[in-house]
C-alpha cells in the first residue's frame, strides 16, 4: 500500500499512575513459587520488565480514551469539526455494544456526519486504525480521523494471580502458558491522521505492508468474548516460545516486502517504534531483521506490555522527547497474535510541542528516556 495525501500529525498517550513492579507480582505469588520452587526474580529476568502500571479501580477504556483523545487536541490544534473518522481500536472496551467509539465521540462533540467505529486486532488494533483513517484520507473522504485505544491490564493480573495461587495442577512445565499475562500493563494512545493540505507538520505516511499468518492463530488466546471491565475475569493461555518464533518469521518477510514496497534501504531507516512484549523476543527480532537495536525505542522495561497502546505510546513518548530528529526516516513495526503483522513507513518532518502536567508519570517517563539515551 502507498499514500500521497496523508500525513501523521502527531501521537499522543496518557498514563495509569498506580506503579506496580515485577518485585511486587512475585511476592504475592509466593505460593505458587514456594510450591514449585521457582526463584525470584525469574519474571524479570525473562521478560526484562521491571514494572507496569494500572488505572485506578473502575476507570473504563471509553473514559480515559476520551483525556487521551483531548490531550491530542490540544497538542495538535486541529478543529475537531475537521474530524471525520473515530476509531476506537484497543483490546479492551467498555460493554459488547455499543462500540466504545461511541461514548467517546460524544464526550468530545465530534462532527456527527463522521465514522464512528471500533476494531479489534489484538495488539495491532490502534495500528489497524491507522490504516482505514489513511485509507479514507487517501480517497478524500475525510480530511482527518482519530484512532485511540485504552488497554486496561487490572483484571487480568489479578484474575492471573488468583488461578495460579489456588489451582495446584499447575506444574513448572504447564506455568510457562500463563507468564505472558503477567507482562501485561496498562496505557492509552491515539494519532491523529490528517491530509496533507491541512497538516501543519508535512509527516508523511508514505506506505506500507501487512502480511497474516494465521496457521498460528491459536498460540495466544484470552478466554471467551468479554468486555473490559473490572467485572470481568479474564484468562490468557499464550504458548510464548512457539509465539515468538513464528512470529519474529513472519516479521522477516513481511519485512523484505516493506522495503522494497516503500523504495527504502535497511540503512535509510533512522528510528523505529515496535509492539513490545519482552527483551528477548525485542533482541531476537532486530538480530533477524538486521537492523540496530539502538535505533529503536523502548518502553516495556517500565510499561510492561501494553497491547495495542504500546507502538503508539512508544512513538509519542519518543517523538516529544526529541528521539526523532526532524526529517527522519520511521518504520513502526507491528506485530501481533493471530499472527498478523503491519509495517508502516513515515517522513518525520516536525514534532509538535507537547506539554504534559506535572506527575507521577513523569518519572517514568524520565526512566525510560534515561533508558534509550
Amino acid at each position: 500500500m502507498k499514500y500521497t495525501k496523508v500525513c501523521v500529525e502527531a501521537f499522543s498517550y496518557t498514563l495509569p499512575e498506580e506503579v506496580v513492579s515485577t518485585v511486587e507480582l512475585e511476592l504475592r505469588l509466593r505460593p505458587l513459587y514456594q510450591r514449585l520452587k521457582l526463584p525470584e526474580g525469574r519474571l524479570e529476568i525473562l521478560t526484562g520488565i521491571r514494572e507496569r502500571r494500572l488505572w485506578r479501580q473502575n476507570r473504563t477504556p471509553g473514559t480515559q480514551s476520551v483525556t487521551t483523545v483531548q490531550h491530542l487536541l490540544e497538542q495538535t490544534g486541529i478543529d475537531p469539526q475537521k474530524v471525520g473518522a473515530l476509531i476506537h481500536g484497543s483490546v479492551c472496551r467498555d460493554y459488547l455494544e455499543p462500540a466504545t467509539a461511541c461514548s467517546v465521540h460524544h464526550a468530545l462533540g465530534l462532527p456527527s456526519n463522521g465514522y464512528v467505529y471500533d476494531i479489534s486486532n489484538a495488539c495491532l488494533g490502534i495500528v489497524s486504525g491507522m490504516i482505514q483513517i489513511a485509507n479514507m484520507i487517501e480517497l478524500e473522504q475525510i480530511e482527518a480521523g482519530i484512532v485511540v485505544g485504552t488497554e486496561s491490564s487490572r483484571s487480568l493480573l489479578e484474575t492471573t494471580i488468583q488461578l495460579l495461587n489456588t489451582d495446584f495442577s499447575i506444574t513448572r512445565k504447564s506455568v510457562k502458558s500463563a507468564f505472558a499475562s503477567l507482562t501485561i500493563g496498562s496505557g492509552s494512545a491515539a494519532v491523529l491522521l490528517t491530509n496533507r493540505n491541512i497538516s501543519r507538520t508535512g509527516n508523511r505516511l508514505l506506505g506500507g505492508t501487512i502480511c497474516a499468518q494465521t496457521d498460528f492463530c491459536n498460540l495466544c488466546r484470552s478466554g471467551t468474548d468479554q468486555s473490559g471491565g473490572d467485572a470481568m475475569n479474564p484468562l490468557m493461555q499464550t504458548d510464548s516460545e512457539t509465539l515468538m518464533k513464528e512470529g519474529i518469521a513472519v516479521a522477516s518477510r513481511t519485512f523484505e516486502l516493506f522495503l522494497t514496497e516503500i523504495g527504502w534501504t535497511r540503512r535509510e531507516i533512522d528510528r523505529t517504534f515496535c509492539h513490545q512484549v519482552g527483551r528477548v523476543h525485542q533482541k531476537l527480532l532486530f538480530d533477524s531483521l538486521e537492523l540496530p537495536l539502538k535505533q529503536n525505542f523502548s518502553t516495556l522495561e517500565y510499561l510492561g506490555n501494553t497491547g495495542s497502546a504500546a507502538l503508539p505510546t512508544a512513538a509519542g513518548i519518543g517523538t516529544e522527547t526529541g528521539f526523532v530528529p526532524d526529517g527522519s526516516r520511521v518504520a513502526l513495526l507491528g506485530i501481533g497474535s493471530g499472527i498478523n503483522v503491519i509495517m508502516l513507513g513515515l517522513e518525520w518532518n516536525k514534532t509538535l510541542a507537547t506539554t504534559y502536567p506535572a506527575n507521577e508519570t513523569n518519572e517514568t517517563i524520565e526512566k525510560i528516556i534515561r533508558l534509550n539515551c
